[in-house]
């Protein structure tokens, strides 16, 4: 949901975030009343919220502490990780994560009931760290695994890292399955995996190797683990087993992983 006021460019671009709707509503409500808020998106879930965030430019993240499946502190922790994070501020009916959400980068801790000074007090300090200068990162040197050669009737194409979405063993080889179609590769599953590994990718099972800024989440079948990636382009939404041994690896680097985990490549 997507609400927007008439305010300037400058002003903040905020996504709000509650699984329950009384309070998501009185949030939004709030932060309309605020100047220095422009557009406001809202979301009742972490993976909703990430969603949004791809689809549209945030500013400024408000969010609650516990929400099913992954819960206020874990997204603030997979924001941390975005090439530009948006400013986060917990609004929650908990006093005792301050600590945590401060060691996670928390702009603000707001309690429950929400009082409006606190929330404008909030804004300002996200709007004053925004004016402040962020020093010049430079440009990452190019990865020589960036791309991988295919051959098919005698023709080679090169295949970009960026496009895959998992790769499955088949043997001695591996089938990429990428934005553009899937490519049968004499490369072992294990190679691609030590190769890849620092650029997003993780071994979720021993035929399996996926890319994690396509995940949306996990999900328990039985007494199994599969994970679920997004479509990208000719690559199908999918759902994947997880062995037991990696699950945890798995939410780790969700939670923690690479930026570009999150964001397009």
């Amino acid at each position: 949901m997507t609400r927007t006021t008439d305010q300037s460019a400058a002003a903040l671009r905020v996504l709000a975030v509650d699984d329950e709707k009384p309070a998501l509503d009185e949030l939004v409500y709030l932060l309309r009343a605020q100047p220095g808020v422009g557009g406001i998106h809202s979301a009742n879930d972490a993976t909703s919220a990430l969603r949004l965030m791809r689809a549209h430019p945030i500013d400024a993240v408000f969010l609650d502490i516990n929400m099913p499946g992954l819960d206020g502190m874990e997204l603030a922790g997979i924001l941390s990780e975005f090439a530009n994070p948006p400013a986060v501020v917990f609004v929650t009916a908990h006093d005792d994560q301050a600590i945590a959400a401060f060691d996670l980068g928390a702009v603000d801790y707001l309690l429950k009931p929400l009082r409006e000074a606190r929330l404008a007090e909030a804004v300002r300090r996200i709007a004053s760290a925004r004016a402040t200068p962020v020093p010049a990162v430079a440009a990452p040197r190019a990865d020589p695994n960036e791309v991988i050669p295919v051959e098919l009737g005698g023709v080679t194409t090169l295949v970009h890292r960026s496009s895959v979405s998992w790769v499955e063993a088949e043997g001695d080889y591996a089938r990429l399955h990428t934005s553009g179609g899937s490519h049968l590769v004499r490369i072992p599953l294990s190679a691609l995996e030590s190769r890849w590994e620092n650029a997003g990718f993780l071994r979720v099972h021993r035929s399996y190797l996926v890319a994690l800024r396509l995940v949306t989440g996990l999900r328990t079948v039985g007494t199994a683990t599969v994970v679920r990636l997004r479509a990208d382009g000719n690559a199908a939404a999918v759902e994947l087993p997880v062995s037991r041994r990696q699950v945890r690896e798995l939410k780790q680097r969700l939670v923690h992983g690479p930026r570009q985990q999150w964001t397009n490549p």
